[in-house]
């Protein structure tokens, strides 16, 4: 059993070991002590990275959701599964038991099937941060549909895409959702969509805002009074360990989004096991993930990898700001979170405003900090570290994308030495590999390059739906045998691993790889500076030159902006090396973003180069005014 709960550093690399030297015989025993199947496997692994082709507990017969759910009844029926704490603080939290949350799950399907939902369609879920978004993932695993969320921020036209990528025939949606001070209108969002999606059967609505909404009458139903007529019990669909269990669009750095298919049981067996360990996860701790489930990381470590560990796991509506920047510190006080697990831009945002929003609340419960999405700054860990968890709780910054269904590099807490801005030791399993431009691999400490994995773990997307072609030609095709991960990375001394940025991140002046993270690091230590972003631009001497655009903490800053310029120059000289030093600084009010809270470098790279011909869609950024205010400046 000790190969599931890792405690000391010693049996890490123990643990470790053991899984790279023989990956079948490792994975097949954590599969069979700690999870329900209804039919063993047959094979534990086949692989091919030229077809490319994975297959994991081929033969075996389970339900995700009897193992997120009922096997948890007879020992922790009573025990909450989710807290949902609402956008607006004088709204009552809600505790939602195992046992309810088995019942809201089987009316959910049972609601499902009698529109005709059946096992291997596909289920459409526009939904904001409230219960019944988990409970639609978990309706469609226990019937066998594959549930494909899109993030209920995104524009119309991004939904119907999606939706007609992977012919959803019925849409789960709210009357409008709550975020912050403002209501948003999500059901005109769908209706605009649906204009484009002629193979939409069914909208279902979740009354959340009670706002005034059109209601097609042939096609739209409210879903509550469904709900109440539904039988409080449904039997699991049996699936095939390799069934699709969900498809999770990610946006290409080119072209249409991708739909990454993740199955059902090495997703399971994974997400699992890595929560338990990354988060040190014990019986009666509250974890709360602030990530929207519309993300890879709200399905793995909101959903599925706490639920399959029968944790306790908090849901919030709501945003870091509302309705003050202490908002995450009154819910940690509130709930006495153990762990917490958040992004760099938010621990950014947060670090720019009054420490009086942190200190006014009690943080004594946290044991575990964590950081996703992006590689985290030195000074936004330090700030994170000695004010969030005053030293005690250690920080695990994780490294992973939407294909890799889980975490793969990491600290594990208590257990794994941390460094600021490095995610340190691949996670049980994983075999990372730098390849140089040769595509050779780089072997030993002090190296850097393109970092790829060359074996097998059980939660990698299987494919991009409907395009497998693509899913060959944009992982496994830049080296032979491996899986690229299209971000560049360096290995000390010791071995640890930071990540260095995407690859098209990294640019190339006067002969010299540099990637951005470190020059970004080195530009936002400046005490004036809240963040920063570096892109390259034709230059005739250099091949590229840099172009940092660097938002300043306050607003106003009336220094002198020649000089500020300098400083910020100087400081990347002392911390990266001249070659680093930008030729060109832009100030501005902020960034094109996300609503993951990733930079669109694409965009900026082109205003950098004067190319705005053609800017690309820019509708699912997080703040799309920002484009123009940016073009109206530059330099």
């Amino acid at each position: 059993m000790s190969n599931y709960h890792i405690k000391h550093l010693e049996e890490y690399y123990q643990v470790y070991r053991k899984s790279v030297r023989n990956p079948e015989a490792f994975w097949e025993e954590i599969a069979e002590e700690h999870f329900v199947w209804r039919k063993r496997w047959d094979t534990v692994l086949s692989w091919d990275f030229k077809k490319p082709e994975i297959k994991w507990f081929e033969g075996a017969k389970l339900n995700i959701t009897e193992n997120c759910l009922d096997r948890h009844l007879p020992t922790r029926g009573e025990k909450t599964a989710i807290i949902f704490e609402p956008n607006n603080p004088e709204e009552e939290a809600l505790h939602i038991t195992y046992r309810q949350l088995h019942e809201r799950v089987c009316r959910m399907a049972n609601v499902l099937l009698d529109h005709g939902v059946k096992k291997g369609d596909r289920v459409c879920i526009y939904l904001p941060m409230i219960p019944e978004l988990s409970v639609a993932l978990l309706a469609c695993a226990r019937i066998g549909a594959i549930h494909s969320v899109v993030f209920a921020g995104f524009s119309s036209h991004a939904l119907s895409t999606r939706i007609n990528d992977s012919d959803c025939k019925i849409v789960l949606t709210s009357d409008g959702s709550f975020r912050g001070n403002k209501a948003i209108d999500l059901k005109g969002i769908v209706d605009k969509a649906l204009e484009a999606c002629p193979g939409v059967a069914n909208v279902l609505v979740v009354n959340r805002t009670g706002s005034d909404i059109h209601m097609e009458p042939t096609r739209d139903k409210w879903l509550q009074p469904l709900l109440d007529e539904a039988y409080a019990d449904c039997v699991a669909e049996i699936m095939d360990a390799e069934d699709p269990l969900f498809i999770l669009y990610t946006s290409g750095s080119t072209g249409t989004p991708k739909g990454m298919v993740h199955t059902t049981a090495g997703y399971m067996v994974y997400t699992a096991y890595t929560f338990k360990n990354v988060f040190q996860y014990t019986e009666n701790d509250v974890y709360w993930c602030t990530a929207d489930i519309g993300w890879i990381t709200g399905h793995s470590y909101i959903v599925y990898g706490p639920l399959a560990n029968g944790a306790t796991t908090l849901m919030f509506e709501g945003v870091p700001s509302y309705p003050d920047f202490g908002r995450f510190w009154e819910v940690v006080e509130k709930h006495k979170v153990n762990q917490f697990y958040t992004a760099p831009t938010a621990i950014r945002a947060l670090a720019k405003e009054n420490l009086e929003y942190v200190e006014k609340y009690d943080l004594s419960s946290l044991k575990v900090l964590g950081s996703v999405g992006e590689p985290i700054n030195e000074e936004a860990w330090h700030w994170y570290n000695n004010n969030v968890g005053k030293k005690n709780s250690p920080i695990v910054d994780t490294w992973w994308q939407t294909e890799t269904g889980g975490i793969m590099i990491t600290p594990i807490p208590y257990v794994t030495p941390t460094t600021p801005t490095y995610a340190t030791l691949p996670f049980i399993g994983i075999q990372p590999a730098l390849m140089d431009e040769n595509a050779k691999e780089v072997k030993g400490n002090q190296v850097e390059g393109r970092l790829c994995v060359k074996f097998p773990w059980p939660s990698i997307a299987r494919t991009i739906w409907g395009n497998h072609d693509r899913y060959r030609d944009t992982y496994f095709s830049a080296y032979e045998n491996m899986y690229f991960t299209g971000d560049g990375a360096l290995r000390d001394a010791v071995g640890y691993y930071r990540i260095t940025g995407r690859v098209d991140d990294v640019i190339i002046v006067s002969g010299h790889n540099l990637g951005t993270a470190p020059i970004e690091d080195a530009i936002n230590e400046h005490p004036a500076v809240a963040e920063s972003a570096i892109v390259g631009f034709p230059h005739d001497v250099k091949g590229n030159a840099l172009y940092g655009y660097v938002i300043l903490k306050e607003t106003g800053e009336s220094r002198d902006r020649d000089n500020l310029r300098k400083e910020i120059n100087q400081q990347i000289t002392e911390h990266v090396g001249p070659i680093a030093k930008l030729d060109k600084i832009q100030f501005v009010n902020g960034l094109p973003k996300t609503r993951s809270g990733k930079i669109m470098r694409r965009i900026l790279r082109k205003i950098a180069s004067n190319d705005t011909s053609n800017l690309g869609d820019t509708s699912t950024l997080l703040n799309p005014e920002i484009v123009q205010e940016i073009m109206d400046n530059s330099l």
